[in-house]
């Protein structure tokens, strides 16, 4: 578990305000669930046998009542659970959206931490091919207001439970005949989630696993359909897209679409927004039948990715740092800022540093004023001010950058200039 410190969480802020610019815009809305929800939630939603609930969950026992707990690994069964118990699905479908952290005990590795961080949308009573393609469209939109490349789009169909079953039975008939292939993982997942072998990351099991038997031969009619329902979408959108037979994903609450995006420039944490459709998740956690899809996809991995493509976010910089020679002059310039900030100026202040005596020299305060990235300072000078003006100075002209005198007694006329350069 890390800190997140300034300037890199500017880097954070950036990004959630422009999901949320962007979930906005195709009217998904926020909900925030707890970060500790009853183990058995978990153990329901995710599947006994996933690695998240043998391995990664921290659960512990509340001392008050006895109730086992969790911090989410995932937010999804959350989701659902607040879905299900408001009742939030009795006057039609919902689209939602949450960002936080979730945790899970796992080998830390590059942009995967014990605590890290998931953006994630649901589209929850909503069963058509379409809102599965528009979840995908919502991330690719995403990628382009960040500016990112080289993010390619897998997708698969995991069919329907009775497809599923068969398709397990095959499985299991193959791996069995191929026994002395598989590893110890594998054995013990053999007749408890084959699917999940499809997706070991062992090399000596790859020959096996890519002639096993694949799930998309199982498939009927009504699922084909979906599935070519959503590609069809996408290609009409200009979203390329590749089909992985053998991708699966790690809770065992998926159905029929699945997807990923992947970027080979994050090494072995290549893939940095994954979903798919959960139609029976909400009443196998207690709540009424209803279908649903959605995707979560890692902070983390996605701010690394943006500086591993040299992308430069936009520093949080002030639009104006205040300049203040000396004391005298703090309730005039005090004022002045709080009237700036009140129109929507930005304005960092020089304040006394520890130790010091006065505000300091105006050659350290117009340094702290270029360190600050702010375009402008404002300079309440003796003069200035005994003549009801204050001075504004261009930072980032050059050397004796343009400045201008403004009227202490009309800020409102000239304060949308300062803004001009953020």
């Amino acid at each position: 578990m890390n800190d997140i410190l300034p300037p890199e969480s500017a880097r954070w802020e950036w990004l959630e305000a422009k999901v949320r610019a962007l979930m906005a815009r195709y009217a998904y809305r926020n909900i925030r669930t707890p970060i500790v929800e009853p183990t058995p939630l978990f153990v329901r939603g995710l599947g006994e046998v996933t690695d998240i609930v043998e391995k990664e969950m921290y659960s512990f026992e509340d001392r008050l009542n006895g109730e086992q707990l969790t911090l989410r690994p995932e937010a999804t069964a959350g989701v659902v659970r607040a879905v299900a118990e408001h009742s939030l699905l009795y006057d039609g479908g919902k689209r939602l959206y949450y960002m936080g952290p979730m945790f899970r005990h796992e080998r830390p590795q590059r942009g995967r931490y014990r605590q890290f961080h998931q953006i994630g949308a649901e589209a929850l009573g909503f069963s058509g091919a379409e809102v599965d393609a528009e979840l995908i469209l919502l991330a690719q939109s995403l990628w382009r207001e960040l500016g990112l490349q080289h993010v390619r789009l897998e997708l698969n169909s995991l069919g329907e439970p009775d497809e599923r079953k068969a398709h397990r039975a095959a499985l299991i008939a193959y791996f069995e005949a191929n026994a002395a292939v598989l590893d110890e993982e594998a054995r013990r997942r053999l007749h408890s989630n084959p699917l999940r072998i499809l997706d070991t990351k062992n090399p000596a099991m790859q020959g096996l696993v890519e002639t096993a038997p694949r799930l998309i031969d199982f498939l009927g009619a009504k699922s084909l359909a979906h599935f070519d329902a959503v590609k069809s979408i996408l290609t009409a959108n200009g979203v390329p897209w590749t089909v992985n037979p053998r991708l699966v994903r790690g809770m065992d609450y998926y159905n029929l679409t699945v997807f990923e995006f992947v970027t080979d420039q994050l090494g072995s944490q290549g893939t940095i927004c994954g979903g798919g459709r959960y139609d029976y998740l909400i009443e196998q956690i207690g709540g009424k039948p209803a279908p649903a899809v959605g995707w979560a996809l890692g902070v983390e991995r996605v701010l690394e990715l943006l500086k591993e493509q040299t992308h430069a976010v936009p520093a949080l910089a002030p639009d104006v740092y205040a300049v203040i020679p000396n004391v005298a002059a703090l309730p005039t310039a005090v004022s002045t800022i709080e009237r700036l900030r009140a129109l929507g100026v930005s304005v960092q202040m020089h304040a006394t540093p520890a130790g010091g005596e006065g505000m300091g020299s105006m050659k350290s305060q117009f340094k702290k004023a270029d360190a600050s990235g702010a375009p402008y300072a404002l300079v309440f000078g003796d003069d200035e001010l005994s003549r009801g003006m204050v001075v504004v100075k261009s930072l980032r002209d050059g050397a004796g950058g343009a400045q201008a005198e403004h009227p202490l007694n009309a800020v409102s006329d000239w304060a949308p200039t300062l803004q001009s350069k953020r």
